[in-house]
């Protein structure tokens, strides 16, 4: 009954179903299929052989497989012990009284350099020499700068006076000392000295050097300093990260080795009255007084917990030294008390971040501070215990040159470089930000600042292009 239940469709569907069984029957595919299973089975069994293992692969196979994971992931710092060019302080190191060659250093960067050989540009330095030496007598009188108030409204900025330098960025900027003579030397990242004759076009120039600028290459990493004694003006001396100081005899027109250094010479002074001691801010917060004549280390204090970036004495009183370092620290010191075993400072100055300059003011009465907290400062008092700070942008991140406010011509201004390219001027009677340099003509952001010892109003301003601006009355 049930088949005659079903419909044609189902019906034929069972007969197809049958025919298939019978075809497969017939072919005995099901029992070759069920023979490739259980051969698949016995080859899936482990070999039961035994085999003897090396112990030199044995311990190879017992090594664990250890998976790399980045220092972020783990939550740990960088780490840049292996980049190169990386001008971090070093590791603290013993206080030695003497300069040590180093072995590491070439043979050309422990010899004396000849501007010649140093030259790096295309031009003949007769010219430079010849000027710096026809100013060099007419200076001899010269010893302190001269101070007097400007009108700030006047200052600008004509196209004439901006010129690159040098490549890349600028680490230092000073005025030649001299009433007579517009020039200006700057240090850059690449160990280049630059110099800038500003007036040149203005004059005959059969030397060369057409447009007054003039390139050496006389340090093997950034500059530090420059120093330039206005009774010695045939006598420059720099410094560079590298531990080397040397010293261009114009005159001779040679680089001499002054010093040398197995720390990094991160700051460099000389006392407007002395100009035999070098005052060197070394490695890991050490400053050594190198004594030219006899070419020995006389003192050798541990300051800091960290770089010195700066060193300045008061013009007034030269026993009175400061230093700013990035310990987050500036402290005043009083040389005739400071001890060869635990030196005491007369004061310091904590700050939130590295402290990137300290300088006393014309008259000495007062010292400003810059550090990457924002904050300038600026300390008064007979012995400097009144302060005012003020709030500035001094984040200027790793491309640009860290912004240190110097002093003007009085102790009125500070000057210091912002971020929208433009000089800040901060008042020290008003306690705040009372005008801005700007100009079409400065193109990138000023980072470092001289203001010219015998000319009022004139200041130049350096950037981490190579460029430097000069502002005059």
């Amino acid at each position: 009954m049930a088949s005659e239940r079903l419909t044609e469709y189902e019906r034929k569907r069972l007969e197809n179903i049958k025919r298939n069984d019978e075809l497969l029957a017939s072919l005995k595919i099901k029992s070759k299929l069920a023979d490739l299973s259980s051969a698949a089975k016995r080859h899936s069994r482990p070999e039961t052989k035994s085999y003897k293992v090396s112990p030199e692969k044995k311990a190879r196979l017992e090594t664990p497989i250890v998976i790399r994971r980045s220092l972020r992931t783990q939550g740990k710092a960088p780490d840049s012990a292996g980049l190169k060019h990386d001008f971090t302080e070093p590791s603290k190191k013993s206080i030695t009284l003497k300069s040590q060659i180093i072995p590491n250093q070439s043979a050309r960067e422990r010899a004396p350099i000849s501007m010649r050989d140093a030259n790096i540009c295309a031009e003949s330095d007769e010219s430079l020499v010849n000027k710096i030496l026809s100013v060099c007598n007419e200076n001899g009188d010269r010893k302190v700068r001269v101070r007097g108030s400007i009108d700030l409204d006047s200052m600008e900025l004509v196209p004439e006076n901006v010129a690159r330098v040098v490549p890349n960025r600028i680490l230092s900027v000073k005025f030649l000392p001299s009433p007579d003579l517009r020039m200006v030397v700057v240090g850059n990242k690449f160990g280049n000295l630059g110099f800038w004759n500003v007036d040149s076009e203005n004059e005959e120039d059969g030397g060369g050097g057409g447009d007054g600028i003039y390139m050496y290459h006389p340090h093997p990493s950034p500059v530090s300093a420059i120093l330039i004694q206005p009774f010695s003006l045939n006598k420059i001396i720099t410094s560079c990260y590298g531990g080397l100081v040397r010293s261009l005899d114009v005159e001779k027109q040679t680089f001499d080795l002054v010093y040398s250094s197995e720390d990094a010479i991160f700051s460099m002074f000389q006392k407007h009255d002395d100009v035999s001691n070098l005052y060197l801010g070394e490695g890991h917060g050490v400053v050594s007084i190198w004594d030219q004549r006899s070419a020995m280390s006389s003192f050798s204090w541990d300051l800091h917990d960290s770089r010195i970036n700066t060193i300045d004495f008061n013009p007034e009183n030269t026993n009175m030294m400061a230093t700013s370092s990035s310990d987050g620290t500036a402290c005043i010191w009083d040389l005739r008390k400071v001890g060869k075993s635990k030196p005491s400072s007369l004061r310091v100055i904590t700050r939130e971040r590295a402290v990137h300059s300290a300088y006393f003011s014309p008259s000495g009465d007062r010292l400003a501070t810059t550090s990457l907290d924002d904050k300038i400062g600026v300390l008064s008092g007979a012995n400097y215990e009144d302060e005012f700070m003020i709030t500035h942008n001094n984040q200027t991140g790793r491309w640009l040159s860290s912004f240190k406010s110097v002093w003007g011509w009085d102790d009125s201004y500070l000057f210091v470089g912002n971020m929208k390219r433009g000089v800040d001027v901060v008042s020290t009677e008003e306690k705040r930000i009372v005008s801005t340099l700007e100009s079409p003509h400065m193109t990138a952001i000023p980072c470092r600042f001289d203001a010219h010892p015998y000319n009022p109003g004139m200041l130049a301003g350096a950037t981490s292009g190579g460029q430097v601006y000069i502002w005059t009355l």
